[in-house]
């Protein structure tokens, strides 16, 4: 059992691919604005930090020289007065803690340190420095940044959201002339193949499409057009033997006399002969349409071919008070039998409606190096320009009074047209000023 094969909307697949791009490229907008404004805070503490420290430094080596060290504590409680988000401390190379200051802390207090020592005076004894440690409460740099990482968090989002939205929108518009497109496609029927997609209003992607699927109902159009008049063609060409197989019988039914019956019997085999090579025909030109090839082997000389097909129509062509000659030669490789019945069938075509005591001529001549054009030329009744076409349909017959009905049924330049495509190639028909040129143009190899 087949698996369900499960249709995705491409719609939908737009949509998502187009929120998650946005998403991705918002949130990396916003991850560099984080970034950015945490390493400007960063940099900016780092520098007050310098800055104080210099002025530390300079307020204890200033009180070592003047021998102030009492009035110390008050010029460093003066440094931090109005700076409630520092804390100092200075103590002795041994620990003790000379100065201690630190206000503002809590359970959330959060520091950012700079530890440093500040050396002695020359001739200051003992001669050991002093350690510091200053800090600096950044609690509230760290909840501006918390909060703007959740404004830039709810901002990506949004802004995903609302360009999603958006382009759902714009793709539901987008598609719609797909939608008109497949609108149209379904209105397509059996009954009206002549029915064409309209691309005017298209998008210009969807124009090749329009266009290949234009040129596939034309094709399917001719198709089927062709395949109705086969299939009347091949009711009107059998019912007439099989009227008259009937109508033999039925005589002979009613007179049982043995001459007759000989006589009905000896018509109605010339019926079968008939019927049975319609649908010999018929097999021969289904397996050519279904792509089967010919059998190539290598052939020296066509003309010598030609003359041998020539002999056989002898007696047809003396009939008819005509004579024939083969003019020009070619090589190569093909497959004797069909083309041996392709000129057979071009020849018999010739000699019905050629004029009485003019010349058949059968023309092999080497179109290029891989092409090779076999031809028959007669001279009679010029052909209309609008029905050469239609020379190599089934069952087409030029002579609308099919005067020659029961000796052709009209499949014999179908099966000329057949062979050349077996052989790469294409029927030529050409008819000017009463001559006519009726043949095929075949690849040598």
């Amino acid at each position: 059992m087949k698996a369900l094969v499960q249709h995705r909307s491409l719609r939908q697949r737009l949509s998502w691919w187009l929120a998650l791009q946005s998403f991705a490229g918002l949130g990396l907008v916003c991850l560099a604005v984080y970034l950015v404004t945490e390493f400007n805070f960063r940099d900016r503490q780092e520098e007050t930090l310098a800055q104080k420290e210099n002025v530390i430094r300079h307020l204890l080596l200033d009180g070592k020289e003047h021998g102030d060290s009492e009035n110390l504590a008050h010029k460093l409680d003066d440094f931090l007065v109005g700076h409630g988000d520092l804390s100092l401390e200075v103590a002795q190379a041994d620990g003790f803690v000379l100065y201690a200051h630190t206000r503002n802390q809590n359970a959330k207090t959060v520091w950012r340190e700079r530890q440093f020592e500040v050396a002695q005076p020359v001739g200051q004894t003992p001669a050991k420095g002093l350690r510091v440690k200053l800090s600096l409460d950044i609690q509230t740099d760290n909840q501006l940044l918390h909060r703007l990482a959740l404004t830039l968090l709810v901002a990506a989002i949004g802004g995903a959201i609302v360009v999603s939205l958006g382009g759902f929108s714009l793709v539901n518009l987008g598609l719609a002339p797909v939608r008109r497109l497949a609108s149209q496609t379904r209105a397509v029927s059996a009954d009206n193949l002549h029915q064409r997609l309209d691309g005017a209003e298209q998008p210009l992607e969807l124009v090749p499409l329009i266009d290949q699927f234009n040129a596939l109902l034309a094709r399917i159009e001719k198709a089927y057009s062709q395949m109705e008049g086969f299939n009347a063609d091949v009711a009107h060409e059998l019912c007439t033997p099989l009227a008259t197989l009937i109508a033999n019988n039925e005589l002979a039914l009613r007179r049982p006399d043995q001459a007759d019956i000989r006589e009905v019997l000896a018509s109605n085999l010339e019926e079968l002969h008939r019927l049975t090579g319609i649908v010999n025909d018929m097999l021969f030109l289904s397996q050519a349409d279904r792509g089967v090839g010919a059998r190539r082997v290598s052939v020296a000389s066509l003309a010598s071919m030609a003359a041998d097909v020539l002999d056989y129509h002898e007696a047809a062509l003396a009939e008819a008070g005509l004579t024939a000659k083969v003019v020009g030669d070619a090589h190569g490789s093909f497959d004797v039998p069909l083309l041996r019945r392709a000129l057979s069938n071009l020849l018999g075509n010739a000699t019905r409606y050629a004029s009485t005591g003019s010349i058949v001529q059968i023309n092999l001549r080497t179109v290029d190096e891989d092409r090779v054009l076999i031809s028959v030329t007669n001279y009679g009744n010029t052909i209309d320009p609008e029905i050469l076409p239609q020379l190599f349909d089934r069952f087409f017959r030029a002579d609308p009074a099919r005067s020659h009905g029961q000796s052709n049924h009209g499949l014999g330049l179908a099966i000329v047209g057949a062979i050349a495509r077996m052989h790469q190639g294409k029927p030529v028909a050409r008819s000017e000023n009463g001559v006519t040129s009726v043949g095929i143009e075949i690849r040598a190899h």
